[in-house]
């Protein structure tokens, strides 16, 4: 499903452009190539300045790839992924490795992705020196500052990963992420391994750091109340494919994709006479090897019809940005 850019007059920041990423798969002797495993399949949106993009689904549905892909951690099969007005797809050499500080991310493990060898003081200011953002006898100063932006005190310089809290830990690894004045920032699950209440206080900083820096979010997440609270639009993924996308209010009070209907039953509500709208969802999600012809999410859809199986859905407008890939929605 191809999303419209920027709905305002400026341009978008980032502007990613019928994003595929194929993985091989190697069979036998010789390692033939034996099929690929569609991970992303045809992926576009857009994001502001100080604009948050929420992107959900599933497990599997291949979020966090469209991630790495952006991030150039994976190189894409094709498409087209724009920051900036920059082609990053075609950048190499130096010139990725001067956009790199511009385009940062958080984790979702905040324990796993920080060296346990290192101090503080290394783990958040080493990329300042390596980017000539400061030289080595001003690290500390430096590294004092972000860790007060993000909420930790200047005794948290000389320590390591395993003597912080796992809400802590996070707060180091989001000190990482800013250290460098990025303008985009991937956030790839990075509450879902947290307490509920660390995730709201974790959720705040998130959304203070955008108000004061200006900051731009990619923000990956499988729990729709979280994205609910941080994201102005949300694209909800599945088998590799945006089906719908919306500003954050219009999807909730009117989703139009069964999928997201789905999603939605699925939340857990704090009434417990509340009545739930549809059903969860039942069954898995079908492999990326071999993803079902037509409407990909025909085969756990409640409302598939005949046309669903061999025809792939038409993308349906419903204005304000609201747009469906379903033949009913």
């Amino acid at each position: 499903m191809k999303i419209d850019r920027a709905e305002s007059g400026s341009a978008p920041l980032l502007d990613v452009r019928d994003l595929r990423k194929y993985f091989p798969v190697r069979r036998g002797l010789f390692s033939r190539i034996d099929g690929y495993v569609r991970a992303v399949d045809g992926v576009s949106f857009s994001i502001r300045r100080g604009e948050t993009l929420g992107l959900v689904g599933e497990s599997g549905s291949g979020k966090s790839t469209v991630a790495r892909t952006i991030l150039r951690l994976e190189e894409p099969t094709s498409g087209e992924i724009i920051f900036d007005g920059l082609p990053l797809h075609e950048l190499r050499g130096k010139a990725l490795r001067r956009i790199r500080p511009r385009i940062q991310i958080i984790f979702q493990d905040p324990y796993g992705s920080l060296n346990p060898r290192r101090m503080v003081s290394d783990i958040v200011g080493e990329a300042l020196v390596v980017h000539g953002r400061c030289r080595r006898r001003d690290k500390d100063a430096r590294v004092r500052e972000v860790l007060d932006r993000v909420g930790l005190p200047a005794t948290s310089l000389d320590r390591y990963p395993h003597e912080f809290s796992g809400g802590q830990r996070q707060r180091i690894s989001i000190a990482r992420a800013i250290a460098l004045e990025p303008d985009l920032l991937v956030c790839d699950e990075p509450v879902s391994a947290l307490d509920v209440s660390i995730q709201a206080q974790v959720i705040n900083l998130l959304v203070r750091l955008q108000e004061d820096l200006h900051l731009a979010y990619l923000f990956i997440a499988h729990d729709l109340s979280v994205v609910r609270h941080i994201s102005h639009r949300i694209a909800v993924m599945y088998l590799g494919r945006i089906v719908e996308h919306a500003d954050r209010d219009a999807l909730f009070r009117d989703p139009r994709h069964p999928y997201t209907r789905c999603l939605l039953a699925s939340v857990p509500k704090p009434d417990p006479d509340a009545r739930r709208e549809g059903g969860p969802l039942a069954g898995d999600i079908p492999s990326p090897l071999a993803p079902p012809p037509g409407c990909p999410f025909h085969t756990r859809c409640p409302d598939a019809k005949e046309i669903c199986r061999g025809v792939e859905p038409p993308i349906h407008d419903h204005g304000g940005g609201h747009r469906s890939a379903c033949h009913f929605g």
